[in-house]
């Protein structure tokens, strides 16, 4: 831990100290720059990000380039208190955490606590690529509960990818290569056709494959964690009025990964390095099947300049075959555990809002109503050699949700209309109906079906906000927040009895507390923005394990009570007319206040927060080089680090925890390649360029288990628009 403390000190030391001169030089500079407006959408209306009052990061296009940003997972280290893990049991999904509050486990029974969303779209499950495939205008990360306008199991925040709409006005074509180490190789086709106008269809096309660093050395995929994706996308846009527009999108992705390496490590502060291979007993190593695929219908409608009405329509359909070896080896030459899990969901979304001012635009509102439809059903084995016999479950789900929400700003012509009253309100009905059956299959004898279960329940929750912000001047915003969070309670498919299993969970709630500020100087060349926050949470849905030798066996409790304290800071600094710097900090203070056993006694001491490290960071430097006959040369550092965090919500079978670490990045990218017709780019790029060792996840699978990150990577980006 103290070589990377030393090596982030001295790094943030010479950021730090340079720019202090560089500021002074600048400050006469009469041509100086100045910082772009960022436009988000975060309250369902495009605004500025700075007279937004949320604790929200966006990344445009550029940003999502220049750092290499692709999928959801990229995103999390750049991202102040967002963490992201893969699931040991399937590592194509991925489990999100923001300020400590996400969910632990993956199934079609339960709901994640962090809400994504594609164009409005909820994603109700997290494997797939649609978000990669399509030409991606702006990502947001909605940091907190956002309890009015998206009510849909928010209690830990929201994520929303923003595509480029089709355009109406010219041919473009862009296409994106990525060559690098491990056999990695990427395109993305992206082309967009004016049919007529008033009509315009974009295509997009994906493959991506990088081999595993894990070998295999037994029968089967070659490689632990080799990527083999493949995505489409057809977007189709018309404007019959100006008025009016309905724009369509489908997007279809495979996943064939093959399994991530799950190794035995002793228990923290020890800690194991990264493994070149695996077992030489490891048989038939199968590479997971996914096809996601997906419709989304969107209508605007522009009532009059006052009003507008929007429909969002979607419907989902996942396959999902995965599997994940656990140990071969270990204890003889077969697999401790052997996990395959099919999974079938579908889901239909409706969603309609009207958005619109009043007295002279003094009044800001938003009223809404959505419907949610979700029937899935899912089958897994646990093959267990030790125990001399396997067994598996199936289970079917019908999930329908229910809600109208409504937002209002009001801004009075007094204090020179400088202060902001917002009121939101949603009231959310859930309707939940699941079904188990397990069997247990003894080598060498006939299979025993063990007494099904049901499970119905309903759950409703009313989530008000209230925030009141105040222009201190034309550069700088404070706000005060109080919102509150729901996430529906839900069936436990790996419950250690059927009772259980059929009594459930029961909904979880947050009460966040928050005070912002969003602010510019220097004529708009420093943006800092931040927030503090306290949050009562109650109720919360903890997966506990039953059985430390079987990892498959957890029950899920409303675990008492927690309090949650934290900040959020983001700066974007123009140092000079060539120099930019990005900085994010957060900080997290998470604890169990109370947790009751079955004889009512406090055993809150023995509780941890999940994926909540005390301290995070990320540092961006990007340098702009004199231009030069060839093009312009710009340099990226990048550097994020997080603190050391717990991965296992309580103390049974001793403390899981992930140490410290902290990765570097680089990007030197050459743009405005002279070339006749279009823009050509060429960039070299390198990640965790100190080749650090480290976990991503470490968790009890009969034995104390981790995966690792990944290891030094470089490679060449070649980008051509027309």
């Amino acid at each position: 831990m103290s070589i990377n403390m030393n090596r982030t000190a001295i790094f943030l030391a010479l950021t730090a100290t340079f720019p202090l001169s560089t500021q002074l030089a600048l400050a006469d500079e009469s041509s100086a720059p100045m910082l772009e407006e960022v436009i988000v959408t975060a309250q369902k209306r495009a605004e500025s990000l700075q007279d937004t009052p949320i604790s929200v990061v966006a990344f445009d296009t550029n940003t999502l380039e220049n750092r290499g940003i692709h999928t959801l997972v990229d995103v999390g280290p750049n991202v102040p208190n967002l963490h992201l893990t893969p699931h040991p049991n399937s590592g194509a999904t991925v489990r999100v955490f923001i300020r400590g509050v996400g969910n632990n486990d993956d199934q079609i029974t339960q709901d994640p606590s962090v809400a994504t969303y594609m164009d409005g779209v909820y994603l109700a499950r997290s494997q797939g690529l649609a978000m990669e495939v399509g030409d991606i205008e702006r990502i947001e990360v909605l940091r907190g509960p956002q309890g009015s306008l998206y009510g849909r199991n928010a209690t830990g925040g929201a994520i929303n990818f923003v595509t480029v709409a089709p355009s109406l006005d010219s041919l473009e074509f862009k296409q994106a290569f990525t060559v690098g180490s491990r056999n990695e190789f990427r395109s993305k086709t992206t082309l967009n056709l004016p049919v007529s106008e008033n009509f315009a269809v974009k295509l997009g096309y994906l493959i991506a494959k990088k081999d595993g660093f894990v070998d295999n050395l037994g029968t089967g995929e070659r490689r632990f964690g080799d990527q083999d994706r493949t995505a489409y996308r057809l977007d189709a846009l018309w404007r019959p009025s100006d008025r009016m527009e309905l724009r369509y999108a489908y997007d279809r992705s495979e996943i064939d990964d093959s399994p991530v390496f799950v190794g035995v490590v002793p228990l923290y502060p020890e800690q194991a390095g990264r493994p070149d291979a695996g077992d030489p007993n490891v048989t038939g190593l199968q590479a997971n099947d996914i096809t996601t695929q997906g419709h989304t219908l969107t209508v605007a409608w522009d009532i009059n300049d006052d009003i507008s009405l929007k429909s969002i329509t979607g419907y989902r359909e996942l396959d999902s075959d995965q599997y994940q070896d656990f140990h071969t080896g270990v204890l003889g030459p077969f697999v401790l555990f052997g996990a395959p899990i099919d999974t079938e969901q579908e889901q239909f979304t409706q969603e309609f809002q009207l958005l619109g001012s009043a007295f002279d635009n003094s009044l800001d509102y938003i009223l809404g109503a959505y419907y949610f439809n979700e029937t899935a059903d899912g089958s897994g084995k646990n093959i267990i050699p030790i125990q001399q016999k396997d067994t598996g479950s199936t289970s079917e789900v019908e999930n329908t949700a229910y809600a109208l929400f409504g937002q209002a700003t009001y801004t009075p012509q007094i204090l020179e209309q400088r202060l902001h009253m917002t009121l939101g309100m949603r009231w959310s009905v859930d309707e939940r109906e699941a079904s188990l059956a397990e069997f247990e299959e003894p080598y060498g004898s006939p299979v025993v079906i063990l007494p099904p279960g049901t499970g119905d329940a309903d759950f409703d929750e009313f989530t008000p906000s209230l925030v009141v912000a105040y222009d201190l001047t034309d550069d700088v915003n404070v706000y005060g927040k109080v919102v509150t969070g729901y996430k529906t309670g839900g069936f436990n498919t790996r419950a250690s009895s059927i009772e259980l299993f059929e009594q459930g969970f029961d909904s979880e709630t947050l009460i966040s507390y928050e005070l912002g500020i969003k602010s510019e100087f220097w004529d708009n060349r420093i943006r800092l923005n931040g927030a503090v926050f306290f949050s009562d949470y109650e109720d919360i849905q903890v997966s506990v394990p039953s059985d430390i030798t079987d990892p498959t066996v957890t029950d899920v409790l409303n675990a008492g009570e927690a309090e949650i304290k934290g900040l959020e800071l983001d700066l974007t600094a123009l140092l000079t007319q060539s120099l930019t710097m990005t900085l994010g900090y957060g900080y997290l203070d998470a604890e169990y206040t109370v947790v009751e056993d079955a004889t009512g006694a406090d055993v809150s001491d023995q509780f941890r927060f999940l994926n909540a490290p005390e301290h995070n960071y990320n540092l961006d430097l990007e340098y702009v080089f004199p231009s030069l006959p060839f093009g312009e040369l710009s340099a990226t550092l990048n550097y994020s680090w997080q603190d050391e965090k717990f991965t296992s919500s309580t103390v049974t079978g001793g403390e899981f925890i992930v140490d410290d670490y902290g990765l570097l990045n680089a990007r030197l990218a050459l743009t405005e390649i002279p070339i006749s017709t279009g823009d050509l780019r060429v960039a070299l790029w390198g990640r965790n360029l100190d080749d650090e060792d480290y976990y991503v996840s470490h968790f009890r699978a009969g034995f104390p288990s981790a995966i690792w990150g990944e290891e030094r990577s470089y490679g060449i980006d070649i980008i051509y628009e027309y």
